[in-house]
């Protein structure tokens, strides 16, 4: 019988809420340890869930294996400071995309608005505009 603090590979999986092959394929990304055998089989401390939780949110959240990987050697290494820049990084570009997302919002907005009072003989604006070479000046 396992220790309560201990678990198999599957008990892990099932506690963290993620496949087996999530956990090896962590492990061979290094974001997760591989543990020794003992007795026969590979027991994992029942704190890795909160590591793999941490890892699926943190991708939730647009961050990459690598940029995981950093944050937890940064958070193993107690660097607050470089862990808040590594997200203040990634809020940048999340406000970014949002920008972008606007931006792509209001042209959809218009272009349909402009589609619903078109003539049935004109083209239709949105394939109009989708269509049109941008790069050529107006």
């Amino acid at each position: 019988m396992l220790d309560m603090d201990q678990y198999t590979i599957g008990q892990l999986a099932k506690a963290a809420g993620v496949g087996v092959e999530t956990i090896r394929y962590y492990q061979r990304r290094e974001l997760l340890p591989v543990p020794e055998v003992a007795c026969g089989f590979r027991t994992y401390p029942a704190s890795l869930v909160e590591r793999i939780r941490f890892i699926k949110r943190a991708q939730e959240l647009g961050f990459s294996l690598d940029e995981i990987a950093n944050l937890l050697m940064l958070e193993d290494a107690n660097d607050k400071h470089a862990i808040r820049e590594v997200a203040q990084e990634r809020l940048l570009q999340v406000q970014t995309k949002l920008a972008d997302l606007h931006r792509m919002e209001d042209m959809l907005t218009q272009l349909i608005q402009q589609c619903a009072s078109s003539t049935q003989q004109a083209q239709c604006p949105i394939i109009q505009a989708l269509g049109s070479d941008i790069s050529k000046p107006a």
